[in-house]
């Protein structure tokens, strides 16, 4: 697996379709109301969404992601960084939070290339 992050709008998309020659048919957009694994695709996007939807439905984060991970060892996998920033004030959105940098460790340990997309430029981690 690639892992590709960074803050919302910084060009992740295009970058990871531009490197590797993908199209939207190769796409998969994660949403917040759902718990459904995405898999078998080559991209897969918006995972963030996916882990907000795993908290709302009060979901071991840590083995969903792992159990992801295992059934996508090819895919290019990108998610939003909601770590930056101010610490929300609301409960869930903390919950969130936490959960995302969970999520983020495992499946940094998880990917074979890491790489943290800023301002447009890519910065290769692994």
């Amino acid at each position: 697996m690639i892992l590709i992050f960074g803050g919302k709008y910084q060009g992740k998309l295009d970058y990871a379709m531009d490197r590797f020659g993908l199209t939207e048919s190769d796409a998969f957009r994660c949403r917040e109301d759902e718990t459904v694994m995405p898999t078998k695709r080559k991209l897969i996007y918006e995972l963030d969404k996916w882990v907000l939807a795993l908290v709302r439905a009060e979901v071991d984060i840590a083995q969903a992601v792992r159990r992801f991970i295992a059934a996508n060892t090819e895919a290019v996998v990108i998610c939003n960084d909601i770590s930056c920033g101010i610490v929300p004030a609301d409960p869930a959105a903390r919950e969130w939070r936490e959960a995302m940098g969970q999520a983020m460790a495992e499946l940094s340990r998880g990917s074979s290339e890491v790489v943290r997309l800023y301002c447009g430029i890519p910065t290769r981690l692994r």
